[in-house]
């Protein structure tokens, strides 16, 4: 049937996409001639990933379009509407925090990541290497230039503007002139103008110094280290204030590693690193890789790219400019980021890809164990409480053998008492009524964290819903270590330290420590509620401000009592402290 079709195929550019014998799509694919792509899956031999897709291919289906723009769009597209198991290898959950200094009259800074939750116009800074570096940057101009800090304007000044952080914007007229001087310096810093910022700390560190003041200039120079130490990084040999972004990549044993600098005002502001398999050839992967990358980062002015790379689709694309430099120091800025590449795969290759095979193996193992056709994806679920209170369940997702952690879900408990068995009906209707709701994929296998008993429940809810998944549980030993999978045919026995065995042991401790961290914070704001109602002066309106802002225990009991006097009276305030010291760790 395969061969017959392919016979049909044109020769022009579109996507295809392979179907497994359940008709499930489990790979797309572009391709400036069909034909020839597609004949290559058929007629050629194959290794790594590219041999297990093809092993499962029984059908195909492929769209034509009249140009490779369009096939790397409709790509891309299907890609998210199908999320098939082979293009799910290309995911990378990592988004880079961003700097926002907002479209305000008075505007705030913000660290962000969703880059592009707004439509309206926006000011970003980024990406930077991590939240740390971001808000170290933010606090440091916050500390600089008093612009504004409070989301809405107050009725008073708040601690901020009586600690000479704000200009108290909501009670005095500050004239708009000394705003937009205090704007463009921060516009000009982080866009990697530093001189600004250090020339004014030196400046500031010498009227203090001259003042007697040693411990604020003191205060000042770890200011200016900061920016030495975060903000400065490895200046390179461009130097014409240009965003770009530099990609490298290095292949070996079907594994594709990509590195990319990011370059923000002539320095390395930071960099990011991925290995994926390689499925289509180097230069389809690299292409597809850099089209979905900035699904979660803004494409700067200018990107660089080795010669593998399709640079005239991504610049019809992204409609910014694409350069394959042949010489000169843009080519060895790219040689650079492949020799990085280079290392990372050598550095990772027995640590992460070796891991991520024998996952794979024993996944392999745990389905041929349950007599399953397939194992492609696994939801797993847990459930925790303290003595029927603060009840709560969590989900984690394994596909392919790897946690997929984009996919876990929280489940907060309607009713808090001690009934593992209605918790895990609330939980399995729940979450697959939302699956038949909004036809989301199936799981291949359901394991709960219990026995018998726990599986009819869950059974049950199932059969309630229509829907026919296979269920497994997980039997402990008085170590609390897993000894057998329990289905409802008996037990399986599983041998201790077997590539099973830490499979399955792997991912009950995912679930169990998903669920536990979620309980700690259910439970944490619980406690942190019923301290505020205990608290003379704490109102329902004060307590809406304190829990939004700290929202945990640990955060409040961690602030001083300046702090938290600017949204409680100061009497209120020492209070609430003095509550927080009394409390046992």
């Amino acid at each position: 049937m395969v061969l017959d079709k392919l016979k049909l195929v044109p020769h022009k550019p579109g996507c295809y996409l392979m179907k497994n014998k359940d008709g499930v799509i489990i790979y797309v694919g572009k391709a400036k001639d069909l034909k020839n792509r597609l004949n290559s899956y058929f007629h050629s031999s194959h290794t790594g990933k590219t041999a297990r897709l093809v092993s499962e291919i029984a059908d195909f289906d492929y769209i034509v379009v009249s140009s490779e723009t369009e096939s790397l769009i409709l790509e891309i597209n299907l890609i998210k509407k199908h999320d098939p198991k082979y293009n799910i290898l290309l995911r990378d959950d990592k988004s880079y925090p961003y700097i926002e200094l907002t479209e305000d009259k008075v505007p705030r800074l913000l660290v962000v990541r969703n880059v592009h939750r707004k439509k309206k116009k926006t000011r970003l800074f980024g990406p930077y290497p991590n939240v740390y570096a971001a808000r170290k940057v933010v606090n440091l101009l916050n500390r600089l230039y008093p612009l504004r800090k409070c989301r809405t304007y107050q009725k008073r000044p708040c601690l901020y503007f009586h600690i000479g952080q704000c200009l108290g914007y909501c009670t005095h007229n500050v004239p708009i002139e000394k705003v937009d001087n205090m704007v463009k310096d921060i516009v000009s810093f982080l866009k990697g103008n530093h001189e600004i910022v250090t020339n004014k700390l030196k400046e500031e560190i010498n009227k203090e110094s001259e003042a007697l003041h040693f411990e604020k200039a003191l205060e000042l120079k770890n200011l200016l280290d900061d920016i030495n130490v975060v903000l400065v990084k490895q200046k390179i040999e461009v130097n014409d204030n240009i965003d770009r972004d530099i990609f490298g990549y290095y292949s070996d044993n079907n594994y594709l590693s990509v590195f990319i600098f990011f370059i923000r005002g002539s320095k390395i502001a930071g960099h990011h690193h991925q290995i994926i398999p390689l499925i289509d050839s180097e230069g389809e992967e690299m292409t597809r890789y850099i089209a979905k990358f900035y699904d979660k980062a803004l494409v700067p002015k200018e990107l660089l790219v080795p010669d593998i790379v399709d640079a005239d689709l991504l610049a019809d694309y992204f409609k910014v400019k694409i350069k394959v430099p042949e010489k000169g120091v843009k080519k060895k800025l790219v040689d650079m980021a492949s020799d990085n590449a280079k290392k990372q795969l050598e550095d990772e290759y027995d640590l992460v890809i070796k891991n991520e095979e024998k996952a794979i193996e024993a996944n392999d193992e745990l389905r041929k164990v349950l007599g399953l056709d397939k194992l492609d994806r696994i939801e797993l679920f847990d459930n925790a409480h303290l003595f029927g209170t603060y009840n709560v369940s969590g989900m984690v997702v394994f596909t392919l053998g790897m946690p997929a952690k984009n996919e876990y879900r929280k489940f907060k408990i309607s009713v808090d008492k001690n009934d593992d068995y209605g918790t895990m009906r609330e939980v399995i209707y729940r979450r697959y009524f939302r699956v038949l709701k909004d036809n989301l994929i199936r799981p291949d296998l359901i394991i709960v964290d219990g026995g018998i008993g726990q599986m009819n429940v869950a059974k049950e809810v199932l059969e309630d819903l229509g829907m026919n998944i296979n269920l497994v549980g997980l039997k402990k030993d008085d170590k609390h270590s897993t000894s057998a999978l329990v289905t409802f045919d008996g037990e399986i026995p599983i041998e201790k330290r077997s590539n099973l065995f830490h499979y399955l042991e792997r991912m009950q401790d995912e679930v169990h420590n998903f669920t536990i961290n979620y309980h700690k914070q259910i439970r944490s704001k619980g406690l942190y509620a019923s301290i505020l109602d205990d608290v003379p002066g704490i109102g329902k309106e004060r307590k809406k401000e304190l829990l939004k802002k700290y929202k945990t225990v640990e955060n409040l009991r961690e602030q001083s009592v300046e702090e938290l006097a600017s949204i409680l009276p100061h009497k209120v305030a020492q209070e609430l402290k003095n509550i927080l010291d009394s409390m046992e760790e």
